[in-house]
């Protein structure tokens, strides 16, 4: 299922995506939340009709650098022999379609396109063979860097964690086996970066034991998995897309920040 975060004449709501062209895709409005049981309205509406939103809003993000060997490589990084973890606060998410704004203290900023997890349930000391259990779905994500930043300053909280730097979208995929999906990422229509999630160093349930022996996961917080080979700049006016088989495309575009 195809769980969408939306907004209509004012209301925010879930509400399950159904159609297979993108024209023609309508919303069924969920009663509840998609993070314990919930049941569909039968009330319908277009997507075209809606504005979507971030599909979860997460407490925190809880990010994983190096996870891919090409892309730890060509910013001259070794490979971590455990799992890498850094923050993006909530404040850092936007939707789909929403302005990804240039930060004033930078001259330098990345696109590095990753899968995301939405995390469907508390959750702490997670073993291995039951991570599968506290997972809502999937989703596609955009970990906006300010590279220059992030090489000048020993902490990558400004780097990382500035407003408009975690794009995340368009919604979230619960019946998806994430092992092997392609992942790209386009600017202005130009592929910048394609790898295959199968690449990952340390998989998602090596991700996900891993922070869980430190800190609880709360429903609707996310984990970013790394990003391949092929990160570079993005410039003002440019559109980037990231597209994961699977799940969908997740489009926003660059600004100045005002």
């Amino acid at each position: 299922m195809r769980i969408a975060r939306f907004s209509i004449d004012g209301n925010v709501a879930f509400g399950a995506v159904e159609g297979d062209k993108p024209d023609e895709l309508v919303l069924d409005i969920i009663k509840g939340i998609p993070f314990a049981e919930f049941e569909l309205s039968g009330t319908k509406v277009p997507l075209s009709k809606v504005r979507l939103l971030p599909p979860v809003l997460p407490n925190k993000v809880v990010a994983f650098g190096r996870n891919y060997a090409e892309h730890a490589k060509e910013l001259g990084n070794e490979v971590p022999d455990a799992p890498f973890a850094f923050f993006k606060p909530s404040t850092s998410v936007i939707g789909p379609g929403d302005e990804i704004q240039y930060p004033s203290f930078s001259e330098e900023l990345h696109h590095e396109a990753e899968l995301a997890v939405v995390i469907g349930r508390m959750c702490r000391e997670v073993p291995r063979d039951r991570v599968k259990d506290v997972i809502l779905g999937y989703t596609c994500a955009n970990d906006i860097t300010a590279r220059d930043v992030q090489r000048r300053e020993k902490q990558w909280a400004r780097a990382k964690g500035f407003d408009t730097s975690c794009p995340l979208g368009p919604w979230v995929e619960t019946d998806l086996d994430p092992s092997d999906l392609t992942i790209q990422l386009t600017v202005d229509g130009q592929q910048r970066q394609l790898g295959r999630t199968s690449e990952m160093i340390h998989p998602i349930e090596d991700l996900i034991v891993n922070i869980t022996e430190a800190m609880t996961l709360l429903p609707g917080d996310v984990i970013l998995t790394g990003t391949p080979a092929g990160v570079g700049p993005l410039a003002v006016g440019d559109e980037v897309s990231v597209s994961i088989e699977g799940i969908g495309t997740l489009t926003n575009k660059v600004v100045k920040r005002g």
